[in-house]
């Protein structure tokens, strides 16, 4: 399932806007189409310009009855009473979603244990690590969760200590009781005031379990994310055709 909130905070309508010949959103549902991965892909929205473009086009579109804090409670809104062993939120700005992680995610559901779980990624570099729009996330030595921030943690005050920072990959695995559950708790404080859905989890102690990929990942939070991805999709197509 891929929640589409049509008016975004920090770009509002990204998801209607055009990379190639496609709009945001729709990249996202092909590419998710395509890891053949899903019974069922659905988009969840808000807004009928994006229910729209996904059903006009031969896609399967869902229109939320309700507004919604976070794109969680949207598509458990959507999910609830449907027959499904796991799962999985796409976000709708992740147009360049891939089969390898998205299996990955899904195979760590063999244990009965998981009831949550989501992607994460080494950082490349210092910069990324300093920039509040990309949400950092420590974990314990079995990658549950401990803590997801916008700002850099952990503090690394001795230098001389190796350590790995991961970037928080916004795409979530669920079983079905534990997606419910999150509709059915309040918000939180440190969710609130972080704006990361996923501390909810967290502060009423249920830790996720967290996937590393070293795939590359586009999303597309702010303007200029857009000019990236549009950079490179013309560089993934140039690739393809001359290779």
């Amino acid at each position: 399932m891929i929640p589409a909130r049509f008016g975004a905070t920090r770009f509002p309508q990204k998801l209607v806007q055009m990379l190639g010949d496609k709009t945001v959103i729709r990249t996202t549902y092909d590419n998710t189409v395509a890891t053949g991965l899903f019974k069922d892909v659905y988009v969840v929205t808000d807004h009928p310009q994006i229910f729209n473009d996904i059903t006009f086009n031969g896609g399967k579109a869902i229109m939320s009855l309700h507004e919604h804090e976070s794109g969680t409670d949207r598509i458990a809104e959507a999910a609830n009473g449907m027959d499904a062993d796991v799962i999985i939120n796409v976000q709708g700005d992740e147009p360049f979603i891939r089969k390898e992680p998205l299996k990955s995610l899904i195979d760590v559901f063999q244990n009965p244990e998981v009831q949550v779980a989501s992607l994460i990624k080494p950082f490349q570099d210092s910069e990324t690590v300093n920039n509040s729009n990309i949400v950092k996330v420590v974990i314990d030595k079995f990658n549950r969760s401990l803590f997801f921030s916008r700002s850099p943690i952990p503090f690394q005050r001795d230098t001389n200590v190796p350590f790995t920072y991961y970037e928080h990959i916004g795409v979530y695995a669920f079983r079905p009781p534990a997606l419910q559950l999150f509709t059915q708790l309040k918000p939180t404080v440190l969710e609130l005031v972080e704006k990361i859905e996923c501390l909810r989890f967290l502060e009423n102690g249920i830790s996720l379990k967290m996937v590393v990929t070293h795939e590359s990942m586009v999303k597309i939070d702010v303007p200029e994310d857009l000019e990236k991805a549009k950079k490179y999709l013309t560089d993934l197509q140039n690739n393809q055709l001359h290779g």
